[in-house]
């Protein structure tokens, strides 16, 4: 079953085995909020790391059961992130999520080679869902928080990631568009010859399970009237399931314009690790969250 919007994404989640998520430093109003609707829905069980005098005081503000929860108490943010990363290494969760610690400190210990979370080599990636009532289905996206500057090997990485999230919402073959300024194949622009370079790897077998083509302009990768008008003809023109950008400027802006311009539902996840790692950004809506958790149950 191809899951079409995050109402069925919750729906599908609900009816799997409850995973176990860990919160890192899960002492402020905002994360405590999310959590707590996950672990109503059923979606999770949860284990907060932090100070516990604070996750009390914020739970009674909030009148949040606080026996829904495993708490571990920490002395500092750096204590309650290794404390977290502890837990997934030792196989006692299933998610980790950041709670109130800089993206940059939770990210350096999730990296952390004693750990084994990340493979040698690996690459950490930002993967986006999307819900627009302007698109006819949920589009994935990267990279809209990790990775700057992608080199090839990177976003070939990348590529396999947005694969394998589509795969988990039942879209078999995802189509996925690597995105430039142009369908046209232009030396000078590096987008144009990596996406190029991605399509034709995909063409000979060397990237598995999707249909993919690039350069693609974002217009000719989502709207089928653009296309016909540049006489694009491409399964994936106007059709996109996953859209690859060229970095972080690009699809940082377009999550954000759909998120706060078109009514657009978003949900995030860290790919590339041993479990997914949920890092919203403060600006995110609960309801971001929520969703978040939902993917990143449904992708553990």
């Amino acid at each position: 079953m191809e899951i079409r919007n995050f109402n069925e994404l919750l729906e599908v989640v609900k009816k799997q085995p409850e995973k176990r998520l860990v919160t890192v430093n899960g002492v402020d109003s905002n994360t405590l909020e999310a959590l707590n609707e996950a672990v109503e829905l059923g979606l999770v069980s949860a284990i907060l790391t932090g100070d516990r005098g604070k996750i009390e005081e914020t739970c009674n503000e909030l009148k949040i059961d606080i026996g829904n929860y495993e708490i571990i108490h920490t002395n500092s943010e750096r204590e309650a992130t290794e404390k977290a990363v502890e837990l997934i290494h030792d196989g006692k969760a299933d998610l980790i999520m950041k709670g109130f610690v800089s993206t940059d400190k939770f990210m350096k210990v999730l990296l952390k080679k004693e750990f084994g979370l990340v493979p040698a080599k690996g690459v950490l990636s930002h993967v986006a869902l999307m819900e627009n009532p302007n698109y006819h289905k949920m589009l994935v996206f990267s990279d809209a928080g990790v990775i700057p500057y992608p080199d090839l090997k990177q976003k070939i990485l990348m590529t396999e990631y947005l694969i394998k999230t589509a795969q988990s919402l039942g879209i078999k073959t995802p189509k996925i568009a690597v995105i430039a300024p142009t369908e046209q194949i232009i030396i000078s622009i590096q987008s144009c010859m990596d996406g190029a370079t991605i399509a034709k790897m995909s063409e000979h077998g060397q990237i598995e399970g999707a249909f993919i083509d690039g350069p693609m302009a974002l217009d000719v990768a989502i709207n089928r009237e653009s296309a016909a008008i540049k006489g694009f003809t491409s399964p994936v023109a106007g059709d996109a399931d996953c859209l690859l950008f060229p970095n972080i400027d690009a699809a940082n802006v377009f999550y954000k314009t759909n998120s706060k311009l078109c009514n657009a539902q978003m949900a995030g996840i860290i790919a590339g690790a041993k479990v997914p790692a949920i890092v919203s950004s403060r600006g995110d809506s609960e309801k971001t969250k929520l969703n978040s958790i939902a993917l990143a149950s449904l992708m553990s």
